[in-house]
C-alpha cells in the first residue's frame, strides 16, 4: 500500500504563526509530503486561544521557513477574497517557496465567521456561483501568456485586460483542490479546475462512491480520470499505548471509541490498518487532522509507526 501523508491543521482553534512554524518544521523533519491549513477566522468550539491568523499570511511566512514540503490551503473561502488579489496572493507565495503551493478553494459554508468579521455571505446557489466564476478568473490569469492580457465576461467578477500578473512558477500554475459531496456542479468544477479531488471526513465507501462521480464526469467530459489525484481528509489520534491515546483523545475533546469509529485513531497499525480502506476505495493521499499543535512527539509517533507501513 501507498499513500501520500500530509498534516492538517485547524489554526483558527487557537494558534499563533510560531505554534504554526514548529509543527510545519516537525512536519518536514519528519517526512511527510505537506503541510496545510484550513481558512477560517473564528473557532469552532472552545475560546479560540489567541484569535484566527490569516491562512495565506502564515504560509507566505512558512514558504520562507521550509524548503520542501508542499503548502496550502484546505480549503480558501471564495467570499472570503476577490480572485484577481487572490491569484496575485498566491502566485507570489508560490514563487516565495520555489514552486510548492497548492490552492484548496470551496464555496465557504461557516456564516457565524462571516458575520463575525464584517463578511458578506450570500445564498448557496449564489456562493457556488462566486466559486465558479474565481476559479474561472484565477485558473485564467495564471494561464495566460506574458505579453497577453485576460478578459473575463463574469456577472460577480467581470474582469477587463488585465496583464495577468504575477505568475507562479509552477508549469501549469498552481495545482488546485476542490472537494465536497455535492452530487453535479462539485464534481463538474473539479472536473474542470483541479489537479485534486478531496473527499473530506466521511468514510472510506463514502470517499469511494465521491471518486466514483468524478471519474464518471470526468469520462463524459472528455478528460481522463487519473489526472486528478483523489485524496480525504481524516482527524488523526496515534497512541503507543491505551493511556498516551486517551489522554491525547481528551486533549481534543473527543472519545477514543468514537475516534476509532469516525476517524483515523488507535495504535500505528490500526491506524494503517483503517488507511488501507481508504487506498482500497481509491483514495491516494490522505491529510491527517491534527488537532493539538503543542503535541509534537504525536507527530513523531505517526511518523515513525505509520509513513514506514505505507511506503
Amino acid at each position: 500500500m501507498t499513500l501520500d501523508l500530509r498534516i492538517f491543521t485547524e489554526p483558527q482553534q487557537g494558534a499563533t504563526y510560531d505554534d504554526l512554524l514548529r509543527v510545519a518544521r516537525a512536519t518536514e523533519e519528519l517526512g511527510f509530503s505537506g503541510f496545510f491549513r484550513s481558512d477560517h477566522y473564528l473557532h469552532m468550539g472552545g475560546d479560540g486561544g489567541a484569535g484566527p491568523t490569516d491562512a495565506w499570511t502564515t504560509l507566505a511566512g512558512l514558504a520562507r521557513e521550509t524548503s520542501t514540503i508542499r503548502l496550502g490551503t484546505l480549503v480558501t473561502s471564495a467570499t472570503f477574497r476577490l480572485p484577481g488579489p487572490l491569484a496575485v496572493q498566491v502566485a507570489g507565495v508560490d514563487q516565495m517557496s520555489g514552486g510548492r503551493v497548492e490552492l484548496g478553494l470551496g464555496a465557504g459554508w461557516f456564516e457565524a465567521e462571516h458575520t463575525a468579521y464584517g463578511i458578506p455571505f450570500p445564498p448557496l446557489g449564489e456562493r457556488f456561483d462566486r466559486l465558479e466564476e474565481q476559479l474561472a478568473v484565477i485558473s485564467g490569469l495564471w494561464a495566460t501568456p506574458r505579453g497577453a492580457t485576460f478578459s473575463f465576461e463574469g456577472r460577480h467578477y467581470p474582469v477587463a485586460d488585465s496583464p495577468a500578473l504575477a505568475k507562479p512558477v509552477q508549469d501549469g500554475g498552481v495545482p488546485i483542490i476542490i472537494g465536497g459531496g455535492g452530487k453535479h456542479r462539485t464534481p463538474a468544477l473539479a472536473v474542470q479546475y483541479a489537479a485534486e479531488f478531496n473527499a473530506a471526513f466521511v468514510s472510506a465507501a463514502d470517499s469511494g462512491r465521491l471518486f466514483e462521480r468524478v471519474r464518471t464526469v470526468a469520462k463524459e467530459a472528455g478528460r481522463d480520470p487519473a489526472t486528478l489525484t483523489y485524496s480525504a481528509a481524516q482527524v488523526v489520534c496515534v497512541g503507543n499505548d491505551e493511556a498516551t491515546l486517551r489522554r491525547r483523545a481528551e486533549a481534543i475533546g473527543r472519545d477514543v471509541d468514537e475516534l476509532r469509529e469516525n476517524g483515523l485513531a488507535g495504535s500505528a497499525d490500526e491506524v494503517v490498518e483503517k488507511l488501507a480502506t481508504f487506498a482500497e476505495a481509491g483514495t491516494e493521499r490522505v491529510y491527517l487532522q491534527v488537532l493539538d499543535l503543542s503535541d509534537l512527539d504525536h507527530l513523531a509517533d505517526i511518523a515513525e509507526g505509520v509513513l514506514p507501513q505505507l511506503a
